[in-house]
């Protein structure tokens, strides 16, 4: 079996290469990984809103969210958090250690309906990790969309994912960085909003809702509240996206563990719009 063969087999897994590691918050680590095939690594093709397979031999395997954006080739970009034993093995490794990877799987955000209209990015906690991708990919092609919102919360400044990366994004004038906090603690230096990140929305600016697109991620509890204040500005249920994981393992719709009635999550989704939520409530 050819090189070429083994990467269009979506069970084989391929040989990637750790580059970097970084801690991010406790138990939450950076990863940065790339193809073994510098070729491979660099025709890699992908979309905001997809996820990856890791496997390490005689551990397990399991999905991660890609973080990275596809207009930067090369580097795979991952945050993930210790959880399991998958995420505890893949902790004991050290840079230039060789892992297993599948992918990519999943569905993608809708850029193409994002195009040169407004957007509303909201992240909670760990679901930054998804909209980070989008996040670079719409500021490394800024001249395809028009005004973008970013609002981020956490539970406090030290729990904040990416902190110093996004406080430098927010120096930037062609996005509007609103970041909060539900308690400050011990961090005196803190500027921005302390509260939940659904009373960021009050400083949002007059939006045309028909011109205007939400994407959401975050702790389940989250979405029921944002959804709420993206349905006071009036913006289509459409027009809202959020990414969702729901004990995806295969990856590609063989194991059934993500099925909910006639969806696969690891195939139609991960991301799902709200007017798919209205059919299918379990999937928040």
């Amino acid at each position: 079996m050819t090189a070429s063969e083994t990467y269009q087999n979506p069970f084989i897994p391929e040989p990637v290469r750790i580059v970097h590691q970084r801690d991010l918050i406790k138990d939450h680590r950076f990863f940065q990984i790339r193809h073994i095939d510098m070729q491979r690594a660099m025709s890699f093709q992908y979309m905001p809103g997809q996820f990856i397979m890791l496997s390490l031999p005689g551990v397990g395997e399991a999905p991660f969210c890609i973080a990275s954006t596809p207009s930067r080739p090369g580097i795979l970009e991952l945050g993930i958090r210790k959880v399991g034993k998958v995420t505890e093995a893949l902790y004991q490794k050290v840079d230039n250690d060789v892992i297993f990877m599948r992918g990519p799987y999943g569905n993608c955000f809708k850029i193409d309906q994002m195009k040169h209209k407004d957007i509303v990015m909201v992240a909670g906690g760990l679901g930054v990790m998804p909209l980070r991708s989008i996040l670079y990919y719409v500021l490394d092609n800024r001249d395809d969309f028009d005004r973008f919102f970013f609002l981020y919360g956490a539970r406090s400044p030290d729990m904040m994912l990416f902190k110093e990366e996004f406080l430098q994004l927010a120096k930037r004038r062609d996005i509007e960085c609103l970041y909060a906090v539900e308690k400050v603690g011990d961090e005196k230096d803190w500027a921005h909003h302390t509260g939940m990140v659904t009373a960021l929305f009050k400083d949002l600016p007059e939006l045309d809702p028909l011109k205007t697109n939400a994407v959401i991620c975050g702790p389940p509890v989250m979405y029921k509240f944002v959804i709420q204040e993206l349905l006071k500005l009036k913006i289509p249920k459409n027009q809202i996206q959020m990414t969702l994981e729901r004990r995806m393992k295969c990856g590609i719709g063989k194991c059934g563990h993500c099925v909910l009635e006639n969806l696969y999550t690891c195939i139609d989704g991960p991301v799902f719009t709200y007017w798919d939520t209205l059919h299918f409530r379990e999937l928040i």
